[in-house]
C-alpha cells in the first residue's frame, strides 16, 4: 500500500473544514478548551488546598451534575423549537459569567469552597445549554458522510484542550496564583463566543414540539424504544462511574509525587494525550462495522488501563497507561455520538443530544463522587484500581449480554 493511500486511510478525515461554518466552530472550540483544561485543574486544586480531602474534590463533581441533568434535558427540547444559533449565545454568555465569577473569587481572596462550588454549577448550567446544542448543529451544517469525520474532529479539538489546559493551569498556578489561572480561561472562552455569534441563522426544522416536560420525555422514549442507543449510553456511564479516577489526582500527587504541579499537571493531561493520539489516526473508526462490540471492547481497555495506572510508582507510567486509556475513551465516543446523530431525525437531534451530553458530561461527575467516597472507605489505591477493574469485567458482560446491541453493525 502506498505512504499516501496509508496516511489517508488512518490519519483524521479534515473534510469537514472545508466548510467555513463549521471551520469557525472548531477553531473556537480549540482555543475555549485550553482555557476549559486551565480551570478544571485550577478549580480541583484550590478545593483540595482549601479542605484537604478528596471527598470534596469530588463534591465538585456533584455541584455540576444537577445543573446538567437539568438543563441539558431542557436546553436540547428548546434546541429542537428555536434558532439554535441564538440558544448557543445564550448559553456561551452564561458560561462565561460563571468563569468570571470564579476569578472574582479568586481576586478577592475569599477562600470559600461553597463560592466554588456555585460557580461550578453555573458554568454546568451553561455547558448544559450549548452542549446538546452544538451537537445539534452539525448535522445541519455538513452531508451526512462528514458527521463522523466531524465528531472524530471533536474530539480532537477537546482533547488538545486537556493536554494544554492542565499544562498552562500548571504553569500559571505555580507562577500566578489561581486568579492569573482563572482568567486565561475567561480570555480563552471568548474565541467559542466568536464562532457561535459568526454561524448562520439555524430554525428548527420538521415538527416543532413545545418545550417542556413532554418534549423532554418524547425524546426519552425514543432512547428507551432503541436498544442499540439505550447501550450506548448505559456502558458509557459503566465507563465513567467505575474508572473515572480524576477526583483522586491532588491526592495521588500529594502522596506519591510530593505535591508537585508539573507531576498534577501531566496526569491531568494524560487522558487527552491519548485521545488526541486516538483522534489523529481515527480513519480506520468509521469503517469499523460491529460497533456495539467493538464498544464494549474498548471501554473495557480503558478500565484495565485505569487500574494499571493506579498500581504504577512512576509518574511515566502512570502517565502512559491513562494515556492508553484515553486512546480507548477517544475512539469509544466517536462511535457513540456517530450513531446517535445519525439515528436521530433533525426535529428529536436537541433532545437526543441533551441526553448524550448529562450522560457523556454527568457520568464523569458521578465518578468524581464514586472515587472520593471510595477512596475515604478503602483508600487511594483501593478506590483507584479497583473501579478500573470493575469497570472492564462489568461492561464486558452487560455489553455483550445484549444481542441487539452486541450483533449492532454501523450505518
Amino acid at each position: 500500500m502506498a505512504l499516501g493511500e496509508l496516511v489517508r486511510r488512518h490519519l483524521v478525515d479534515t473534510r469537514p473544514l472545508g466548510v467555513a461554518a463549521y471551520r469557525r466552530i472548531w477553531a473556537g472550540q480549540t482555543v475555549s478548551s485550553v482555557g476549559v483544561g486551565v480551570t478544571l485543574v485550577a478549580v480541583g486544586q484550590q478545593v483540595f488546598e482549601l479542605t484537604h480531602s478528596s471527598f470534596y474534590v469530588g463534591l465538585l463533581g456533584m455541584a455540576s451534575l444537577i445543573p446538567l441533568i437539568v438543563f441539558g434535558l431542557w436546553g436540547g427540547a428548546v434546541a429542537d423549537a428555536v434558532d439554535r444559533r441564538k440558544l448557543l449565545i445564550v448559553g456561551s454568555l452564561v458560561a462565561w459569567a460563571a468563569t468570571l465569577f470564579i476569578l472574582l473569587q479568586a481576586l478577592l481572596g475569599l477562600e470559600n469552597v461553597y463560592l466554588i462550588f456555585a460557580a461550578v454549577a453555573l458554568n454546568s448550567t451553561g455547558f448544559a445549554i450549548t452542549g446538546p446544542t452544538r451537537g445539534a448543529i452539525i448535522p445541519r451544517l455538513l452531508e451526512p458522510e462528514m458527521v463522523p469525520a466531524a465528531n472524530a474532529l471533536n474530539s480532537l479539538v477537546y482533547s488538545l484542550g486537556a493536554v494544554a489546559g492542565p499544562m498552562v493551569g500548571a504553569v500559571m498556578l505555580g507562577n500566578g496564583g489561581f486568579a492569573a489561572a482563572y482568567a486565561v480561561d475567561a480570555l480563552l472562552f471568548t474565541g467559542s463566543l466568536y464562532a457561535a455569534l459568526r454561524l448562520p441563522s439555524l430554525p428548527p426544522l420538521g415538527k416543532v414540539s413545545r418545550p417542556g416536560a413532554r418534549a423532554v420525555l418524547e425524546g426519552l422514549s425514543f432512547v428507551v424504544r432503541s436498544p442499540v442507543l439505550l447501550m450506548s449510553f448505559v456502558v458509557d456511564i459503566i465507563a465513567m462511574v467505575f474508572a473515572m479516577p480524576r477526583a483522586l489526582f491532588p491526592e495521588l500527587t500529594a502522596v506519591r509525587f510530593g505535591g508537585s504541579m508539573d507531576a498534577l499537571g501531566w496526569m491531568t493531561s494524560a487522558l487527552a494525550i491519548g485521545s488526541v493520539a486516538g483522534a489523529l489516526f481515527s480513519g480506520w473508526v468509521g469503517r469499523v462495522r460491529r460497533q456495539g462490540m467493538a464498544l464494549s471492547i474498548v471501554i473495557a481497555v480503558w478500565g484495565l488501563a485505569v487500574a494499571a495506572a493506579g498500581l504504577a510508582h512512576d509518574l511515566w507510567l502512570v502517565v502512559a497507561f491513562m494515556a492508553v486509556g484515553g486512546v480507548a475513551d477517544v475512539i469509544s465516543s466517536v462511535w457513540r455520538q456517530s450513531i446517535l446523530q445519525l439515528y436521530a431525525p433533525d426535529e428529536m437531534r436537541g433532545r437526543l443530544q441533551g441526553a448524550f451530553m448529562v450522560v457523556v458530561a454527568g457520568g464523569p461527575r458521578l465518578g468524581d463522587l464514586r472515587a472520593g467516597a471510595t477512596a475515604t472507605m478503602f483508600g487511594l489505591t483501593g478506590a483507584w484500581v479497583g473501579g478500573g477493574i470493575a469497570c472492564a469485567v462489568i461492561v464486558l458482560i452487560v455489553g455483550l449480554s445484549v444481542p441487539g446491541f452486541r450483533n449492532y453493525r454501523g450505518r
